[in-house]
C-alpha cells in the first residue's frame, strides 16, 4: 500500500495520505509558488520545464494565425457590408459559408498532404529545421538565373535570419491553412449592416464628415465591440485546437504534448496543459474586461458620448 501511495504522489504531484482540501491546496503552493506541477512520467522532465519551452511554440502560430484571421475578417466584413446586396457581397458570403462548413482537421490533411509531402513548397514537420535552402529566380540583366537566396547547411537557434526564417517556414502552413479557413467576415457583416442604418450615422453624414471618417470612427469602432470580446475569449479556443493542429503539422508543442500525455497517460504533464489552457482562458477575459472601455467609451463610464 505504502509503495502504491508513493506512486500515487509520483504521478500526479498530491500525497495521498493528507485529507483532499489540504492536499488541493498543497498541490496550488507548489504550482503557484514553486512552479511544481511534478514530473512526466514519459519523458521523466519537469512538467514545467517541458510546457515552458513548448509554450512559445505553440503562442506563435496560435496568435499570429488569430491576428490574421481576426484582422482581415474585420475589413472583409466591412467590404461585404459596403457592397451589401451586390455581386461581391453575395459571393463573399457564400464562400465564408463553405470555408466555415469544412472541417479544419480535413483541410490540414489535404494541405499537408498536397503542399508538403506532394510538392514540397513547405516542410512536413517540425518547429525549424536543422539546414534551410531557399531560391529565388531573377533576370539580373540577363537570361532567367536561379541562385541561392538563403544556404545555410547548419541553422543555430537563436537571434539570425537563417533560424527566424526557418521556424517562421515551418509555421508557414499550419497557420495559412488556420487564416484560409478562417475566412468568414459575417459577423462583422451584420454588425456594419445594422449600425449603417442608425442615427448617428445619419447625422455624421448630415455634418458632411468623410466616408473614411465615417467609416473608421463611427461605423468601425461599433461594429467592432461584439467581435472584440469574441476575439479575446476566442484565444483559448484557438490554444485548445492547437492540440489537433500540432499533431497532424508534426509540430512540437503545447498541444503536441497534451495529445501524447493522453495516449501514454502522463497525468503530471495532462493536468499541467489543462491549468496552461485554464490560465490563457482567464487572462483573455480579465483583457477584455479592463480593455472594453478603450473601444467603447461608453463602458468606461466616463462622459463622452460613443459618437
Amino acid at each position: 500500500m505504502g509503495q502504491i501511495r508513493r506512486s500515487v504522489e509520483q504521478q500526479v504531484n498530491i500525497d495521498p495520505n493528507k485529507p483532499v482540501p489540504v492536499a488541493y491546496i498543497d498541490y496550488l503552493e507548489k504550482i503557484l509558488l514553486h512552479q511544481d506541477f511534478g514530473d512526466s512520467t514519459q519523458y521523466q522532465e519537469g512538467v514545467f520545464s517541458i510546457l515552458f519551452k513548448a509554450m512559445p511554440w505553440s503562442i506563435f502560430i496560435s496568435l499570429y494565425g488569430l491576428a490574421l484571421g481576426w484582422t482581415f475578417n474585420v475589413f472583409w466584413g466591412a467590404m461585404l457590408a459596403y457592397k451589401e446586396g451586390k455581386l461581391f457581397d453575395k459571393a463573399g458570403t457564400i464562400f465564408a459559408m463553405i470555408g466555415n462548413s469544412i472541417p479544419y482537421y480535413v483541410a490540414a490533411i489535404i494541405a499537408l498532404s498536397v503542399l508538403a509531402y506532394q510538392h514540397g513548397f513547405f516542410p512536413q514537420g517540425g518547429r525549424y529545421h536543422e539546414s534551410l535552402k531557399l531560391f529565388y529566380l531573377g533576370w539580373d540583366f540577363g537570361p532567367l538565373r536561379i541562385g541561392w537566396l538563403i544556404n545555410e547547411p547548419d541553422v543555430t537557434p537563436g537571434v539570425n535570419v537563417p533560424f527566424m526564417v526557418s521556424a517562421g517556414w515551418s509555421a508557414a502552413l499550419p497557420i495559412l491553412t488556420g487564416f484560409v479557413l478562417g475566412i468568414s467576415g459575417l459577423g462583422m457583416r451584420g454588425n456594419a449592416v445594422r449600425i449603417m442604418e442608425s442615427d448617428y450615422i445619419r447625422v455624421a453624414r448630415l455634418r458632411g464628415l468623410s466616408q473614411s471618417r465615417i467609416a473608421s470612427r463611427y461605423l468601425a469602432r461599433n461594429a467592432i465591440l461584439p467581435l472584440y470580446t469574441g476575439f479575446m475569449i476566442g484565444i483559448a479556443g484557438i490554444f485548445g485546437s492547437g492540440i489537433i493542429t500540432e499533431r497532424i503539422f508534426s509540430y512540437p508543442a503545447v498541444g503536441w504534448y497534451t495529445f501524447a500525455a493522453l495516449e501514454t497517460r502522463d497525468y503530471p504533464l495532462l493536468m499541467g496543459a489543462f491549468i496552461f489552457y485554464t490560465s490563457i482562458t482567464l487572462a483573455g477575459i480579465v483583457i477584455a474586461e479592463f480593455t472594453y472601455g478603450l473601444i467603447d467609451p461608453r463602458a468606461g463610464g466616463g462622459d463622452s458620448e460613443a459618437y
